[in-house]
């Protein structure tokens, strides 16, 4: 979940200045387009804080202009989208030399940056900006942020360590290298398997990456999303370009909770391979026929729920609290009697899902969740939510009865 800022939080910012904390270096001049926070209500999160260690160490060592250079070139090298790296990897290889010279660089021992990083989560480091990866050419004009979830106030530091707030919302003009929690599979088979794509996706920060699934006479009868609109891309510009998912959700076991049977996105293997951005036209698979037959000899008479999400961090895992999910379904669900689910009966059709077993979906999970997904919206067929859009039969309701965009099902 995402936490945005208010607009009246976001008058509170003003150019960037350093924020004065003793043990930081004096700051640089201030960046064009970059802010820091003057109001009490913009604080850091306790998680973002705990990211800036490693971030301001790694900005002091890109000072050098040597180990810029060669940071640098590990990100144009990188094989992944929008040239990321796993930032605690990149430090450790080639015998950790990358690791000794951030060291050297910052005046501590070896052993005391081998902590900091060892203790600080997994981290993915990219320019996640489109003009910025293609402007930064290894120069010294470079901010290095860091923020633990979208929306949370980044943490900038320049060069010399000073240390800034950015604002959410708006990239700076300065190029910004961001240190964010990892979204990328890194360990996908093949150098980055699925995460893997070549220009002009992994630059633009545009979706249609990778080979279309194959087409419906090859895959065979299902559910298919054939268009999509979204009203926004759900992503702030420090974690880079959206990922969208859609997840087919149903009853687990005998009951009254729902869990995942499958998930169509950018990081899943044809015919469920969808990287869409916010208008979309194509062809993907949401649910096989074979699927749909199993789910219902096992749950006769049940509903699936279909829910579109912007992932935050790990591909086509719903990271959601609680709290979030009852908030997200409890609105809706009363207004429209509960029929915000599916069932197919040779087309697409509405079906009543119990509200209690939507609250309990992700109880389990709850206490161990650190981020947030968006959740972008539940399916509800046009008919049942009276919102009509030309070419589209499904729309995307939202927390408070917002929608938050349609899309075209179709079953073939």
């Amino acid at each position: 979940m995402s936490h945005r800022i208010t607009p009246a939080a976001l008058a509170g910012l003003l150019l960037l200045a350093a924020c004065g904390e003793r043990d930081l270096a004096a700051p640089a001049p201030p960046a064009p387009g970059a802010a820091t926070a003057a109001r009490a209500d913009l604080t850091v999160t306790e998680e973002t804080r705990q990211l800036e260690g490693l971030a301001r160490r790694l900005a002091i060592a890109l000072g050098d202009p040597a180990f810029r250079a060669r940071f640098r070139a590990r990100l144009e090298a990188s094989p992944f989208r929008e040239g990321k790296l796993h930032l605690q990897r990149t430090l450790a290889a080639d015998g950790r030399a990358e690791l000794l010279a951030l060291a050297r660089l910052n005046g501590e021992s070896e052993s005391v940056a081998d902590s900091v990083q060892r203790a600080t989560q997994a981290l993915e480091v990219y320019l996640p900006v489109p003009a910025h990866r293609r402007a930064w050419r290894g120069e010294s004009r470079l901010l290095v942020a860091t923020a633990a979830r979208d929306g949370d106030i980044p943490v900038a530091f320049d060069l010399q360590g000073g240390r800034h707030y950015l604002d959410p919302t708006r990239p700076p003009q300065t190029p910004v290298l961001a240190v964010v929690p990892i979204e990328t599979d890194f360990d996908a088979p093949g150098a980055g398997g699925n995460a893997i794509c070549a220009p002009p996706e992994c630059t633009s920060g545009g979706g249609g990456g990778g080979a279309p699934p194959p087409p419906a006479s090859v895959v065979g009868p299902g559910l298919y999303m054939t268009k999509a609109s979204f009203v926004q891309d759900f992503e702030g510009w420090l974690k880079g370009s959206p990922e969208f998912e859609i997840q087919i959700l149903g009853q687990k076991g005998t009951s009254d909770s729902l869990s995942k049977y499958q998930c169509s996105g950018e990081h899943q293997p044809a015919p469920y391979r969808w990287d869409g951005g916010t208008s979309w036209t194509g062809s993907v698979l949401l649910f096989s026929q074979p699927q749909i037959n199993a789910y219902h000899a096992t749950h006769p008479g049940e509903t699936f729920r279909i829910v579109a999400m912007e992932d935050d961090d790990t591909a086509c895992e719903m990271k959601i609290d609680e709290d979030r999910w009852a908030q997200f379904v409890g609105t809706i669900g009363p207004l429209y009697q509960d029929f915000t689910g599916a069932i197919d009966s040779g087309s697409v059709k509405k079906y009543l899902a119990a509200g209690r077993s939507l609250r309990d979906f992700l109880a389990a999970a709850a206490g161990i969740i650190k981020t947030n997904d968006d959740l972008i919206g539940n399916a509800m067929e046009d008919r049942v939510v009276g919102e009509y859009h030309a070419n589209y039969n499904w729309i995307l309701r939202a927390d408070d009865n917002v929608t938050n965009g349609w899309i075209k099902l179709e079953m073939k």
